[in-house]
């Protein structure tokens, strides 16, 4: 079947959550895809940086198919090797004590760590304009976006949005009344801001002063993607030491299988009680071991370093083109800015030329690719880029 017959099913079968689906991808293999067409795209965007290891990667597919040969899930009365393991690990590389609540999501563990807050007796949150946290009702609370929040309010919650790096803003927001910081510490949705170096060290000694929780955000910029395990570990990021009490993980941890993990550190561990919170699927063997694999193979293939050094090179590519006016980000979690507001237009040209791309905002571009993205990769995206931004600017009516 091709992919307007696969479109077609699409639209009468699916509720139109998301818009039509751009085509039907039937396969993959590292940084590339295939269609329904059998038309192959470089993807540039990671399943929304969620496929770390790229698509069909050995490692993940054995983790997965040897787990799912011994327990796919057991419901969490019951504990399993892979979830202790898992939940050990990512303490590790934090390089802290704490406790580890898995969900299947983002959002989910965006929720867990909005109750673990309530935990602390205080109810406000102050959060940052510009985020995003999930779309479930809790979540969408803390995400600052009308288009998102307006059509299901009135949102639980007692938030303060204050503007993304602006420390000063965030220190006459902040008091004894909050119970937690919430940031990301660089932006995706918004279309990868980074805010000032000094920014997470300020905003935790804002929190820290008021008896405040510091959670950060690191749904999407976890896990390696921008070169270190964690954004806020970044020396490119952060001028400076930043310890979290709250950290939420989801998109790249199990490679594409569904997970989220809220890990808080110390005394925050112990916030919840029996009862408090609970999941059916969340950190079940299966998610966890794929994550246990994601980690695997980061650590032993050098990824880290592949995520800084192929950033280094998509930066270096999209910049070539003097319509592009702005680079941002680390490693392989890349924002730009357009001189036009032809984004959209971009992706589409992008498609055409057999490349996955993605436009967060009508004059903004996200690149968050497999951080296995090869040189080749690379090299045939700096081939089209220009070419694509021609049929863009065109398209979008640009002389």
């Amino acid at each position: 079947m091709t992919t307007s017959g696969w479109g077609e099913r699409y639209s009468d079968a699916l509720m139109n959550t998301f818009g039509p689906p751009k085509t039907t991808l039937v396969s993959g293999s590292g940084a590339r895809v295939t269609d329904a067409d059998g038309k192959e795209y470089v993807d540039f965007l990671g399943g929304i940086a969620v496929n770390t290891l790229g698509h069909g990667h050995p490692a993940l597919v054995r983790a997965v198919s040897e787990q799912a040969a011994r327990l796919v899930h057991v419901s969490n009365f019951f504990a399993t090797p892979p979830q202790v393991e898992l939940a050990e690990r990512l303490l590790g590389l934090l390089g802290t004590e704490g406790r580890v609540f898995f969900a299947n999501s983002g959002t989910e563990a965006n929720e867990a760590a909005f109750k673990l807050t309530r935990r602390t007796g205080r109810t406000r949150i102050v959060a940052a304009a510009g985020g995003f946290h999930g779309r479930t009702m809790g979540a969408l609370a803390l995400t600052s976006k009308e288009a998102y929040r307006t059509p299901f309010a009135p949102l639980p919650g007692d938030v303060t949005f204050v503007e993304y790096g602006d420390a000063a803003a965030l220190e006459a927001a902040v008091d004894e009344s909050v119970a937690a910081v919430l940031l990301e510490p660089v932006q995706g949705e918004a279309g990868v801001v980074v805010p000032p170096a000094d920014y997470l060290v300020r905003a935790q000694q804002v929190a820290r002063d008021a008896g405040a929780l510091l959670w950060l955000d690191e749904v999407q910029s976890g896990i390696g993607r921008t070169g270190t395990w964690f954004a806020h570990q970044n020396p490119a990021l952060v001028d400076g030491t930043v310890a979290p009490d709250v950290v939420t993980l989801a998109k790249g941890l199990a490679g594409g299988v569904p997970i989220g993990a809220c890990i808080a550190t110390g005394g925050s561990g112990k916030l919840f009680d029996p009862g408090n919170h609970g999941t059916t699927f969340g950190g079940n063997p299966l998610a966890t071991a794929a994550a246990l694999a994601v980690l695997d193979t980061v650590e032993s293939d050098g990824l880290l370093e592949r995520s800084r050094t192929a950033g280094a090179r998509l930066a270096e590519v999209l910049a070539a083109d003097a319509r592009v006016t702005e680079v941002r980000g680390a490693g392989l979690m890349v924002g730009i800015d357009l001189s036009e507001p032809y984004a959209a237009e971009t992706v589409a040209a992008g498609q055409d030329a057999g490349f996955v791309l993605n436009a967060p905002s009508p004059t903004r571009m996200r690149f968050v690719p497999p951080l296995v993205v090869t040189d080749a990769d690379l090299d045939a995206l700096a081939a089209a880029w220009s070419g694509i931004l021609d049929t863009a600017y065109a398209a979008g009516g640009a002389a």
